[in-house]
């Protein structure tokens, strides 16, 4: 008898029940990383559903949403496995994330199940923090995956977001954006500014924002050349990689608080999906990344996937 050698490849949906969680669903069914047919491979999709402990005597309606999530999907081809579990929803998920090795982890941005009246608004931020692999935060309605914006930043953390979606010939063969989806790739530069300057702050929201700072006697006009000629030369790597799987692709390079910059694209272009690395440092000045996917969580108006 042949010995099979295929191995697992395991999507993990984490679902509530919410509008969010079924768009989860949906969008499931058009990732081809669902459904890899790379060769020694089989992908199994499973569907968890936490039920806070104090709650756990209304799991029927739970278990019953699970029910028609899991058959939705294995309609749709895949195989798909539903675990109804008690506990605490993100300290379950991740460990089930670790546990199964999951590829890919996805969840609703925020659900509130009326019929049981559990707000879940939190749990999607706490998984992304601690999650051991890539997190697609779902946000409702699903129209598709026709446009992504993918965020670079000169770090590992962005070259591994570049590489998730574009993994080249010795990469994963089983992309997460379907095969029509067109990228739009965006490095935002940190303002640089003089020595004076640096003693200012920006007010961003609730929070401030201190420019990248200069030491007296640097030419500051020309680190900003630099800095942008650095800027470009990312997008035009990053490009070059996603032409050569066939991916459409547009550059952006702008100036200022990333996460602004990336949430005004966002919200004044058709984008699908913002893909972000899940930290990084800007090589050249030092400029800290690291709460922009905590914002793009919170606030993006499309679905947030952030690559680890």
């Amino acid at each position: 008898m042949a010995e099979n050698t295929s191995q697992s490849n395991h999507v993990l949906l984490a679902f509530d029940g919410s509008e969010h969680a079924q768009a989860a669903v949906d969008m499931l069914l058009d990732i081809p990383l669902a459904r890899c047919e790379a060769p020694g491979e089989v992908t199994q999709v499973t569907v968890l559903a936490v039920m806070p402990t104090q709650y756990i005597s209304g799991h029927e309606q739970l278990q019953t949403s699970l029910d028609r999530a899991c058959d939705k999907l294995r309609q749709g081809g895949l195989k798909a496995a539903g675990i109804l579990r008690a506990g605490n929803p993100p300290v379950t998920i991740n460990s089930m994330a670790q546990e199964l090795d999951a590829r890919l982890l996805m969840i609703g941005a925020r659900g509130l199940r009326a019929t049981l009246g559990i707000l879940l608004g939190g749990v999607a931020q706490t998984v992304v923090e601690y999650a051991h692999c890539p997190v697609l935060v779902v946000r409702a309605p699903y129209r598709g995956l026709s446009q992504a914006l993918l965020t670079i930043d000169g770090s590992v953390y962005g070259q591994k977001a570049l590489e998730y979606v574009a993994p080249g010939p010795a990469g994963n063969a089983c992309p997460v954006l379907p095969g029509h989806s067109a990228v739009h790739v965006m490095h935002v530069l940190p303002p640089i500014m003089p020595p004076e300057a640096g003693l200012r702050a920006w007010p961003i929201g609730p929070e401030v924002i201190y420019p990248a700072p200069l030491m007296a006697g640097q030419d500051w006009e020309k680190l900003e050349e630099e800095e942008r000629q650095h800027g470009r030369e990312l997008l035009e790597n990053a490009a070059a990689a996603l032409k050569l799987e066939g991916i459409p692709t547009t550059s952006s390079l702008r100036e200022g608080d990333a996460s602004t910059e990336i949430l005004d694209y966002a919200n004044k272009n058709p984008v699908d999906l913002v893909i972000c690395g899940s930290r990084g440092w800007s090589e050249v000045t030092g400029w800290f990344m690291g709460s922009v996917s905590r914002k793009l969580v919170h606030y993006a108006p499309c679905s947030v996937l952030v690559v680890k």
